[in-house]
């Protein structure tokens, strides 16, 4: 019995240590307010052509975190009800690695339309000087890879006591990144610096959730006498950040 708790003593420490940094997110946020890749953030009033630009910009980013949203809630309900559904259907055992994918591959390719192909934008050069774009596609390869790994655990041929840490490491580091993540949208115009302190608080939501998965998830996996019971808690975890994502307001 003591043994089994170890895990689950040393995920909750690590989880309650992680909850002091918003301190460092809210110091990185505020050097962020003075310089933007270059552009200082200004209160003067937008054109009509510079507004038309934010709108088109909140619009899709609203977009890609309902998107996002809805395959990460989809893949909690499918993990809540994996026992009644895979009675009827076998297969669907690979839906919730699935939504992870198909997240994955939309944050990859369209999180950023500015990008080749839909936009003049090149790949290289973005990641290289837009803090924003190199975040959304390390989000994208995060998705991808907890995406991957799970199906192979799914299916069984990667039985590796490594790749249970998987998950729950990954999805720690997403969600100590979502911290610091940036939004062009709100750097200019008059109310920016209460759209900024609005978005950083939703994205602080995310992660304070996501690191309750993380954490919730290793226990389920290596916590023998509380497996039961966090085996539902990250998965109720997950829809609910779904939900959180899918309400995104800038």
């Amino acid at each position: 019995m003591e043994e089994n708790l170890k895990p689950l003593c040393l995920l909750l420490l690590v989880w309650a240590l992680l909850l002091f940094v918003p301190h460092l997110a809210a110091q990185s946020e505020h050097e962020s307010h003075q310089h933007h890749d270059g552009m200082v953030m200004s209160d003067e009033p937008l054109d009509t052509a510079a507004q038309a630009k934010l709108l088109a910009d909140k619009n899709e980013s609203e977009f890609n975190h309902h998107l996002a949203g809805f395959f990460v809630a989809l893949g909690g309900l499918f993990i809540l009800f994996s026992g009644i559904i895979e009675k009827k259907l076998p297969a669907a055992k690979f839906a919730w690695p699935s939504s992870f994918l198909l997240s994955g591959v939309f944050v990859l390719v369209w999180s950023d339309t500015e990008l080749w192909p839909f936009g003049p934008r090149q790949w290289l050069e973005a990641l290289q000087n837009n803090r924003e774009v190199l975040q959304h596609k390390t989000f994208a390869a995060l998705l991808l890879g907890l995406g991957i790994i799970e199906w192979l655990r799914v299916k069984e041929t990667l039985k590796t006591v490594w790749s249970g840490l998987v998950f729950p490491v990954l999805a720690i580091a997403g969600s100590i990144l979502l911290l610091f993540h940036q939004h062009e949208a709100g750097m200019h115009g008059p109310n920016h610096m209460e759209l900024m302190a609005k978005i950083q608080s939703e994205h602080w939501s995310y992660a304070m959730v996501g690191l309750g998965i993380g954490v919730s998830k290793g226990v389920a996996d290596f916590a023998g006498s509380a497996q039961r019971i966090f085996a539902k808690i990250w998965p109720t975890l997950l829809f609910g950040l779904g939900v959180l994502l899918m309400f995104y307001r800038e």
